[in-house]
């Protein structure tokens, strides 16, 4: 048997790659050339060798500097561009290749001629604006200040006989009142201020106004006839032109404050009609010149903007590229001749021959006299894991990753997971018809594969994009499942026969009362359909999910096992196979091995036993006898001898392994001490991989209390896995009861009617609920306790998963984000 595992086939996914430590010298001047090449092969993962350092400590820190500025003045293009409405080319021009330092003075002419061109157009608009208003308040207040004396109607006249022949009344009339008063404004001594402001500010500036003033002033306003242009958030907004009247300085001074305190403009409009036309005139011919001016501005900018687009996509994967070298420069060190950087790191022995020739066409490329070494070396940590994944595997092993990185070469859970993952969730969501629509929303992702993964996706969508192929698998199962339990939209069909069920009498009325009659072979393939609606349809699909689920959930955890044996065997640990595997899977098939077993001979058999009463009186009372629930000969005796092995196993998990560990521990240490008493601190640093090192104190104590959770959590855990598999029964049912409701309340109840719009409405809502509830909230549902059942109760039998991903020096890693 052993001969036979290990003549085996190599898997790629079950272990992760072997790792090598290795170590670079290389020098000065092929350095910068060196790493680029490794960045482009992206199979070296640097350490830093420099993390005692600040950023500012570093020995490429200015070259970094300089990158970061250069990036800053790239994302300023692209924001320009995208301001400007214009589009940078995704596909760039050919152009030949340019230095960095050349790519630098590019940037820096491009940036000052750009904060020009924005600076003179700023101005320009600012000028254009200003005038624009001057022109709006010119034609709106010439109307307030045109004299009243045409307009004066009989009203004012007989207030004016009446009231203003009043000799005192001069002395206490107010401005307000004077204003009405018909005659020339200069008689009154009256002044004015005429300016334009936003619309939404008119009403505060006006009660502010009146308050500083205490009523002697008069406002007029007219609302703007087009929208100007906000020089702050440069949007458009409405305007209001006003014209203040008042009398006194003093009124004056409060008045020009409070249009500066409200960010009003204000504008000199003569009374002369002939002086108004003729600045109007020049006033719209300045106009009509900027406009010109900002037009060609315009025209220029773009120009120059598009010119930089062509290559923007180009120099930032350019700069990008420089300053990931510059940070990964910064993690070497220089040699004690400052001639040569030093550099570790770990890289998969698989990949030694490309990094090799990598590091020779470095040398040669940059006419360096001395070739770069690299040579392995031993290490005392723990190497990074790394799976060599595909677009199909990828998905899973993220969904094993999210839990825990696996340590270095221990089995990998994603091999099994991307068949049992999809299978389970299809058990909890059976019905394929919902299988088919997700298995439409699969290959539409599928098709769209290029496309989609060229663009830049939402959270949500990146997420259903990346796990693509999972929702394919889990969309098959799903169909498959479905047929299994006959349900389409939770309809029964008669796809592969006719029922094995008859009714007692021809109107079918006993059905849900008495049963059905059997009277030929059973249905060939999932659940016969005469059982929907039948009185016994509910306890015949609860008993087979559920005894099902047992199923799934016992060959689930003994698959865990066994790959905590690969692993014990891979490490060549005997002490886990004699003292955790072998009474870990005599625990579990004593108790929950013996009920599967037990399933499997009741649905062979027809037997009325009742799998409750077995189990339970199993422990209370074994010697008890079994009567009508005896399945099969010797089954009370068979039930005594696993009871005693589980009883065993306990035990047997929990104190052989902490006491041969101390064993091994005293024999394997034994008169080290003594050899401690010659040595001095100079002896230990000779010999930096001798066992004084690494040697550490065995606490026998730590190392049981360890084993005894260790032991307790798996005993408890047997009982409460396999109870927590028996979600696949409950979301099952769930979704099958769900589906059920939706068609027989909504969808039927609304054809009930002989109306159409009932009929449609009805459809409405069930199509709604089928893709939101169904579709959408039960497939999360599932999916989450897929993985829960993946995490916690196959995961623990025999996954660590407390390794670390490696991360190799690679320029396909750099994204946006990194700028």
């Amino acid at each position: 048997m052993e001969k036979f595992i290990d003549n085996l086939p190599a898997m790629d996914l079950m272990r992760s790659e072997k790792m090598t430590f290795v170590q670079l010298i290389i020098p000065v001047e092929s350095a910068h050339r060196a790493i680029s090449y490794l960045g482009e092969l992206g199979l070296l993962q640097f350490r830093d060798l420099n993390s005692d350092k600040s950023p500012f400590q570093r020995t490429f820190v200015n070259q970094v500097k300089r990158c970061a500025e250069m990036s800053r003045k790239l994302r300023f293009f692209r924001d320009q561009i995208s301001k400007a409405g214009l589009l940078s080319s995704v596909h760039p021009v050919l152009q030949p290749d340019i230095e960095l330092e050349e790519l630098e003075i590019q940037l820096a002419e491009h940036e000052h001629e750009l904060i020009e061109m924005n600076s003179n157009s700023d101005r320009l608009q600012h000028s254009y604006n200003e005038l624009l208003e001057f022109k709006i308040v010119l034609q709106k207040a010439s109307g307030f200040l045109v004299s009243s004396n045409s307009h004066a109607v009989p009203e004012e006249r007989e207030l004016d006989e009446n009231v203003y022949s009043n000799d005192d009344y001069g002395d206490s009339v107010s401005l307000l009142e004077q204003d009405i008063r018909p005659g020339p404004s200069d008689q009154s001594g009256l002044s004015f201020v005429s300016g334009i402001i936003c619309k939404s500010k008119a009403l505060r500036f006006e009660r502010m106004l009146f308050r500083a003033t205490r009523g002697n002033m008069l406002f007029n306003q007219a609302s703007a006839d087009e929208q100007i242009m906000d020089p702050l958030s440069t949007e458009m907004v409405e305007k209001t032109v006003f014209v203040v009247f008042f009398s006194g300085l003093q009124a004056k001074t409060k008045i020009l404050k409070i249009c500066e305190a409200f960010g009003a403009n204000c504008y000199p409009v003569p009374e002369d009609i002939t002086k108004q036309r003729q600045i109007t005139r020049e006033v719209s011919s300045r106009l009509a010149e900027l406009e010109a001016t900002l037009d060609a501005g315009i025209r220029h900018r773009n120009k120059a903007l598009t010119s930089v687009g062509f290559h923007l996509a180009k120099w930032m994967n350019m700069v990008r590229r420089e300053k990931a070298v510059y940070d990964t420069l910064n993690m070497l060190n220089f040699d004690v001749t400052k001639k040569c950087l030093v550099g570790e790191g770990w890289c998969p022995i698989f990949a030694k021959t490309k990094i090799q020739e990598a590091l020779q066409r470095a040398t040669f490329d940059s006419n360096s006299q001395v070739g770069i070494i690299f040579h392995l070396m031993d290490a005392i940590e723990s190497p990074p894991t790394y799976f060599r994944t595909n677009r199909f595997t990828s998905a899973f092993q993220e969904i094993v990753d999210a839990y825990g990185v696996a340590r270095y070469q221990e089995a990998n859970p994603a091999v099994y997971t991307c068949i049992t993952f999809p299978f389970l969730f299809a058990v909890m969501f059976g019905d394929w018809g919902h299988g088919i629509c997700l298995l439409l929303g699969a290959l539409i992702l599928i098709a769209r594969e290029s496309k989609l993964s060229a663009q830049k996706l939402g959270s949500f969508m990146e997420m259903l994009f990346g796990g693509r192929y999972v929702l394919l698998l889990m969309s098959l199962f799903s169909i498959y499942c479905g047929l299994i339990y006959n349900e389409f939209f939770s309809v029964p069909f008669h796809i592969f026969g006719g029922s094995a069920y008859k009714c007692r009498d021809t109107a079918c009325s006993e059905a849900y009362t008495i049963g059905l009659i059997k009277y030929r072979d059973p249905y060939p393939f999932g659940v016969d359909p005469s059982w929907r609606g039948s009185r016994s349809e509910l306890p015949f699909l609860n008993s087979l999910k559920m005894k099902m689920s047992i199923l799934l959930g016992v060959a689930q955890m003994n698959l865990g096992i066994l790959l905590s044996y690969f692993n014990a065997r891979f490490f060549s640990s005997s002490i886990d196979i004699r003292y955790q595997f072998v009474p870990q899977v005599i625990f579990l098939n004593s108790l929950f091995g013996y009920l599967s077993l037990l399933i499997v001979i009741k649905w062979c058999t027809g037997s009325q036993a009742d799998l409750y009463h077995v189990m339970i009186y199993m422990f209370l009372s074994p010697t008890d006898d079994l009567g009508e629930n005896e399945l099969f000969w010797g089954q009370r005796p068979l039930q005594i001898i696993l009871l005693l092995l589980a009883l065993i196993a306990v035990p047997w998990m929990l104190f052989p392994k902490p006491f041969i560990l101390k064993k091994l521990h005293t024999e394997r240490f034994q008169g080290r001490a003594y050899g401690m008493l010659g040595t001095s601190e100079m002896d230990l640093d000779v010999e930096p991989d001798s066992a004084r090192q690494h040697h550490e104190e065995f606490n026998f104590s730590e190392v049981f209390v360890h084993q005894m959770i260790h032991s307790i959590e798996f005993v408890l855990g047997a009982v409460s896995n396999t109870a927590s598999y028996l979600r696949l029964w409950a979301l099952s049912l769930a979704h099958s009861e769900l589906s059920t409701v939706f068609y027989e309340k909504v969808l039927l109840l609304a054809w009930g009617y002989d109306n159409f719009v009932i009929r449609l409405i009805g459809l409405a809502v069930f199509a709604f609920a089928t893709a939101f509830i169904l579709l959408m909230m039960e497939t999360l549902s599932a999916f989450l306790h897929a993985l829960r059942l993946h995490w916690v109760e196959y995961q623990n039998k025999f996954y660590y998963g407390d390794g670390y991903k490696f991360k190799p020096f690679s320029f396909a890693s750099i994204t946006e984000d990194e700028d």
